[in-house]
């Protein structure tokens, strides 16, 4: 059964239920991943012998506060859409990924999954040998595409096919906002002589992102082609930790099959739909080494 099919399938009554928002379920989801990035950075500010090992830490926190924006971007976490929106565009500026362009170029993605002539998330070379997988996963290219994609957008080179005229000039003035908010932090740092942006934000942040490429490239990889999102989607079984890290998107092929589904109903869409997943895989450390397995040396 493809995803259509077993959508049809559902009663009105499961479609209400999968659906229905809960600001109570987001607001302690949301809780608990900001309490855990406060503790690690009071570890970092407070120093002590050991304050560097809370730095990896920090950075997977930061960094996988993309699955935040990614759930955001649906707007499902929260009823309210302002409430999703601002939520993403903190996200959007701590990840200098803009929340705007971002929202188009993920609904593209979900459109036309896995597509290769469509889908903008296929843009760029996969790797083909272990060279190329290390460097993909050192995040380094995706920090020099996020570079690129803001100063493009600011420079109003916006006329990527997933979005409407309408939404250009909108997302012009949101990389502008963000490279000015950035310059702003840069020059206050830099006249306090602080280095609190640096150990709190940006060497946490390069350390954590290739946690987030290794988790990622789990979603989509080597699936196929095809337009049935059990198929060319991956569910990943994984601990209950990186479950809540990720904001329930392990279970991919059940957000792609339905992605009106808030996050924390993921666990019992799955149960519905689990019989006709046909990409898994138990774990990352899993997925990753028999897929290094097909890659050249």
């Amino acid at each position: 059964m493809d995803h259509r099919r077993f959508f049809a399938a559902l009663s009105h009554e499961q479609r209400r239920s999968l659906n229905a928002t809960s600001d109570k379920a987001g607001l302690a989801h949301l809780a608990v991943h900001l309490l855990a990035l406060c503790l690690t950075g009071t570890v970092i500010i407070w120093g002590g012998p050991l304050w560097w090992a809370a730095l990896l830490p920090h950075g997977v926190l930061l960094v996988f506060l993309f699955t935040l924006q990614h759930e955001v971007s649906h707007r499902t976490v929260f009823s309210a859409q302002r409430a999703n929106d601002l939520v993403g565009a903190v996200c959007g500026f701590v990840l200098i990924n803009p929340a705007t362009w971002f929202r188009y170029f993920h609904l593209a993605h979900h459109r036309h999954t896995n597509d290769p002539n469509h889908d903008p998330e296929l843009q760029g070379e996969k790797p083909q040998n272990r060279a190329q997988f290390a460097w993909h996963v050192s995040g380094l290219p995706f920090w020099r595409s996020a570079f690129a994609t803001l100063s493009g957008n600011a420079a109003g080179r916006v006329g990527h096919a997933y979005l409407p005229k309408g939404a250009r000039h909108k997302v012009r003035g949101e990389a502008l906002a963000h490279l000015a908010g950035y310059a702003v932090l840069a020059a206050g740092s830099f006249t306090m002589g602080s280095t609190a942006l640096l150990w709190l934000w940006v060497i946490p942040a390069l350390l954590g992102q290739p946690f987030l490429r290794l988790y990622l490239m789990a979603e989509h990889g080597r699936c196929p082609a095809v337009a049935n999102m059990f198929e060319n989607t991956r569910t990943t079984f994984t601990n209950a930790f990186l479950r809540r890290l990720a904001w329930n998107m392990p279970y991919h092929a059940e957000h792609h099959a339905i992605p009106t589904v808030p996050f924390h109903n993921l666990p019992r869409l799955h149960d519905l739909a689990q019989a006709h997943l046909v990409n898994t895989s138990d774990g990352y450390v899993d997925f990753h080494r028999e897929g290094l397995e097909t890659l050249s040396s």
